[in-house]
């Protein structure tokens, strides 16, 4: 972060316009629109900074702006000059205005054109009536404050009243029903005033990588956690989406070395529940698929507590999608298989019988470290040497590397392109298609290249 984020409270306070040109005009008007006294000048002189809050510089000409800006900053006033970020003290974001919530995006003033591409997303997100919400909690802060006096109790409050009834008669525009809904929202016997309130857990998905791939409804939950139980799957990009106050607690799983042992990942949720907090267990790819999320539920449900099941794209699916193999297609694969690979006693433990199928793919998770045993074995049970499978290492992230090899070549191709980690295996003839629908990240390795296939259409 090159810049700061601040707000200035120009209200009544002067600040100083040097310039006439359109630019110079855009920084007056927004600066009144704050409230501000405005000083317009055409060159800037000493008497000119007298009481000023801030300086804006856009007079067209570089020898004009930069000598404007050097005696703004000799005197110690923030000064902006339009286009030369390197000249003043601060840069202006592109403003999303929803008074009194204002969102600035910046770009710490390399590019600002993007700034107003970014400027038009969030104002087709944050709808005009958000600021009739924020005036109204606003006016209310001090008897929402009476109502819940602890600030976990307060947090779930402002939620209900955002969420609920107040806030969508609020972003309606219905000001006087909203007004009656907060009143009886706050004077409601319900309200958490003894005791702990019930907690919740939300099993959620965190999909196979990219934090692009997460459900609307994840990056909320994300954002409104009181705690964060997390993997070692999860990308950091994800949980830099949570509150900043939010508790982040670390419970990874690698092959062999257990950050926490699943009982007492099951108890941390339950304990946590019991204490009425917002918990949201982060999970690569889905809870459900390979995440172990059965038993947390099973714990969850045993002990009374709330939860709720988030789905993610499982990692079959989104490493697939971004290394272009589709899972079925109907020249090749007519079902697919979802499989660990799990070890007992030293051995790779799965369905042997299951797995050599014909016309399917096998999608195996966590297949790196067992690649020789499983190539052997599903080529001792009569599946050809031949047969194309691929490795899709660090799938859907820009580091994503995927081997495309003959089954019989897989393990010493992988073991070539120095992988490491987490991957997905990929068995069946569909793998074949990797080198002609890649699309994303570095090209495929094929080990050997796959002859040329008739596609139906």
């Amino acid at each position: 972060m090159r810049h700061l984020p601040a707000f200035h409270d120009v209200r009544g306070r002067i600040v100083v316009v040097v310039g006439t040109s359109a630019a110079a005009d855009a920084k007056a008007a927004l600066a009144a629109t704050a409230g501000a006294r405005l000083r317009r000048v055409a060159k800037l002189a000493t008497d000119d900074l007298r009481d000023a809050a801030l300086v804006f510089v856009a007079t067209g000409d570089a020898g004009t702006d930069a000598a404007a800006a050097s005696l703004a900053n000799s005197h110690g006033k923030p000064v902006n000059v339009v286009d030369r970020a390197d000249l003043g003290t601060f840069v202006m974001g592109a403003v999303v205005d929803r008074d009194p919530v204002t969102v600035a995006i910046s770009t710490a003033g390399a590019a600002p054109m993007l700034a107003q591409h970014l400027r038009r997303r969030v104002e087709a997100a944050i709808p005009a009536g958000f600021g009739a919400v924020a005036s109204l909690l606003g006016r209310a802060r001090e008897r929402i404050r009476r109502a819940a006096p602890q600030p976990g109790e307060r947090r779930r409050l402002y939620r209900r009243l955002i969420e609920g009834r107040t806030g969508q008669l609020a972003l309606a525009g219905r000001s006087a029903e909203a007004a009656a809904a907060l009143a009886h929202e706050l004077a409601a016997a319900d309200l958490p005033r003894v005791g702990t309130p019930a907690g919740r857990v939300y099993l959620v998905g965190a999909g196979p990588g990219d934090p692009e791939l997460l459900t609307v409804k994840a990056l909320r939950l994300i954002g409104e956690a009181d705690v964060i139980v997390h993997d070692r799957l999860v990308d950091p990009a994800i949980l830099d989406r949570a509150r900043r106050d939010a508790e982040l607690v670390f419970a990874g799983k690698a092959c062999g070395n257990h950050s926490m042992p699943q009982a007492e990942i099951n108890a941390l949720l339950v304990r946590l529940g019991r204490e009425g907090r917002r918990v949201v267990r982060l999970k690569g790819g889905d809870p459900f698929v390979f995440g172990r999320g059965g038993e947390e539920a099973e714990a969850l449900a045993e002990a009374g507590i709330g939860f709720e099941i988030v789905p993610g794209i499982t990692a079959a699916l989104g490493c697939a999608a971004y290394a272009g193999l589709p899972l079925t297609h109907r020249d090749f694969a007519q079902s697919c298989l979802l499989v660990t690979a799990h070890s007992r006693k030293g051995r790779l433990d799965v369905d042997w019988t299951a797995l050599t199928r014909p016309n399917q793919t096998a999608a195996i998770y966590m297949g790196l470290g067992a690649l020789a045993e499983l190539a052997d074995g599903l080529i001792a049970r009569g599946v050809a040497p031949s047969v194309f499978a691929a490795v899709i290492d660090r799938g859907t992230r820009t580091a994503q590397k995927v081997v495309v090899a003959p089954l019989a070549e897989l393990g010493r191709a992988a073991s070539e392109a120095h992988l490491e980690g987490p991957a997905l295996v990929i068995v069946g003839e569909v793998a074949r298609l990797a080198p002609a629908l890649h699309w994303f990240g570095a090209a495929p390795v094929v080990a050997e290249q796959p002859a040329r296939l008739s596609v139906a259409v």
